[in-house]
């Protein structure tokens, strides 16, 4: 069929209020929205005080793109913004159903092939066959390196995260509707709740989605209700982001090991999750069961996609003794838009469905 317009233009829309433009891609399955213009100036000294305006000031940003008639209730975003670190490429805001994370692994992988393919570092060497890419998170730098062929992405995307270590170990919680049960809790630019699902019941690979959800939220509740999460070098950084149900499997096996993480309001991760691979990989090998550049999958039970995981160095993060993991998996583009408004359309700032 023959294209109705020779040039696409933008439908009717409020001449006052910007389109955004947004390109879509998804790592393992979890979608990506990465808004490349449109959005307002994010006003702040540093790369949280920026996060912090913009949930103050341009929430309105996030509702529009991730929530419906626009996006849906598991929808993921990264607003892009100058970063106050000499060293990075482009700064990054996390954008979810509920709010803003501190880190996005899955994203951080999308945003590697996108910041060489978008021209937003200088092109690497003739012959490179990968690039480096700095990405300034709100939990800290984290550096992708990018596949590349002739100066464009290709193939698998790696990088190398913040310090991630242990919290909490063998922590016992109260669990509504499940008793008294024991957790771990780990860091790997964002803290996550770690259980097996066999404790809750439940076989990790073959429940209901919706039976998972309500057993992970259950958790997630219990742990912020009964302990204070603190994070050594910010008060920004010390928050529960969510919990990852496991297939129990924690020993090191060249079998993927499975697992699904269910983060913000009820926002289920079809990815295996890269910043939850990351704390995972600190928690395995805190607890002596992974060695330094031992390589382990992880399968995420949503889709059954894969990201491969293994701590290349130690670290410190404050006190803590931490590790530097390295992430690695497959991204993918799935289109370009330019989001509008009408101002009289009362849905035009987004709804949740429960």
């Amino acid at each position: 069929m023959e294209s109705v317009l020779a040039v696409p233009r933008l439908p009717p829309h409020d001449p006052g209020t910007p389109a955004l433009f947004v390109v879509d891609m998804h790592t393992g399955g979890e979608p990506l929205r990465v808004v490349l213009a449109g959005c307002p100036e994010v006003v702040g000294p540093t790369l949280l005080a920026k996060r912090r305006y913009m949930r103050q000031h341009l929430d309105f940003v996030r509702r529009r793109l991730m929530l419906e008639p626009r996006g849906h209730r598991d929808m993921y975003g990264a607003v892009l913004v100058r970063s106050e670190l000499p060293d990075a490429h482009l700064g990054v805001l996390f954008l979810h159903n509920e709010g803003y994370s501190s880190m996005c692994g899955h994203a951080v992988l999308a945003l590697g092939r996108l910041a060489l393919d978008f021209g937003l570092l200088p092109a690497p060497p003739a012959g490179a066959r990968e690039a480096r890419v700095n990405i300034h998170c709100p939990c800290g730098l984290v550096t992708a390196f990018v596949a590349c062929e002739d100066g464009r992405s290709c193939g698998p995307v790696r990088f190398h995260s913040v310090p991630a270590f242990v919290l909490a170990s063998d922590l016992t919680v109260d669990v509504p509707g499940h008793g008294k049960l024991v957790v771990d809790i780990a860091y790997g630019g964002a803290f996550y709740a770690f259980v097996s699902a066999e404790k809750l019941g439940l076989d990790v690979c073959s429940a209901k989605t919706r039976d998972l959800v309500d057993a992970a939220s259950a958790v997630t509740g219990a742990v912020k209700s009964q302990f204070k999460i603190s994070h050594p070098e910010s008060e920004d950084l010390a928050f529960l982001y969510g919990t990852i149900l496991t297939d129990g499997k924690d020993a090191y096996s060249k079998d993927p090991t499975t697992n699904i993480c269910v983060f913000a309001d009820e926002q289920v991760d079809r990815s295996p999750t890269g910043s939850g691979v990351t704390a995972r990989i600190a928690l395995q090998y805190h607890k002596g069961l992974l060695g330094l550049n031992q390589t382990r999958g992880f399968k995420s039970s949503a889709t059954g996609s894969v990201f491969t995981g293994k701590a290349v160095r130690e670290a410190k993060c404050g006190d803590f003794n931490a590790v530097v993991v390295e992430v690695s998996g497959r991204a993918h583009y799935t289109g370009a838009a330019s989001m509008t408004v009408e101002e009289d359309d009362p849905l035009k700032d987004g709804f949740l469905l429960k």
